[in-house]
């Protein structure tokens, strides 16, 4: 059997993170976890954390370091995760929450931090062609639309172009990205766990790129 892995994925929004990361996780059997399907299933489940995310929530407010944190953690001491590993996607985004992540992950430590390059036209592109499922949050494009009438072939939603994903809006956010995210670039990079893995191309070519990577960078 394939090892599993223990891996972060870091990248700006639009490079095909969602995508590759559950390519990864078929791959090497291990769960796909996004900040979102975390902050989902702790609510659902009625955790300590999943509860206090939820007052934040009702009243608008954004989420507290803490309490992401706190449900990072509650997930990571999950069987299947302890087992064979994951993936990490959406966290950690700062520095402060990376050393968190090393306290929280001390006795099975990460096997590399994963940013997938994408050039800022290529995700400007990307994401003004995105539509997005408003119930479960697949994603789909002008390009590659759902099967029938801009109707989720996940869960029957419908599919529709997110308010924030204007042009002007999305280089704001790859703005923010990049101010919060090189701080952290450069703390996994001195700890000798970031590998960059070119994410231009078509999906499978990518994928293929990142298998032969991580798998290189464990032997």
């Amino acid at each position: 059997m394939i090892p599993g892995a223990r891996l972060v994925m870091l990248g700006r929004q639009g490079a095909g993170k969602g995508t590759q990361c559950t390519r990864l996780s078929r791959h090497f059997v291990v769960p796909h976890i996004s900040t979102g399907d975390m902050l989902r299933a702790a609510v659902k489940e009625g955790t300590e954390f999943g509860r206090k995310a939820q007052e934040y929530m009702s009243a608008g407010e954004l989420l507290p370091d803490d309490i992401i944190i706190g449900i990072v953690e509650e997930r990571l001491v999950k069987d299947d995760t302890r087992e064979r590993g994951y993936i990490l996607d959406g966290f950690p985004r700062t520095e402060e929450q990376a050393e968190t992540l090393a306290t929280i992950t001390g006795e099975q430590p990460l096997d590399m931090v994963v940013d997938l390059d994408v050039p800022t036209d290529v995700v400007l592109g990307r994401l003004a062609s995105r539509r997005v499922c408003v119930d479960c949050g697949a994603n789909y494009s002008v390009q590659t639309p759902p099967k029938h009438n801009w109707t989720c072939d996940h869960c029957g939603g419908e599919v529709i172009q997110r308010e924030d994903d204007t042009e002007e809006a999305i280089q704001r956010r790859l703005d923010l990205y990049e101010e919060e995210t090189a701080p952290l670039v450069d703390w996994y990079r001195k700890r000798d766990l970031l590998m960059v893995v070119d994410g231009d191309g078509d999906a499978d070519e990518v994928t293929a790129r990142l298998v032969r990577a991580i798998e290189s960078a464990r032997t």
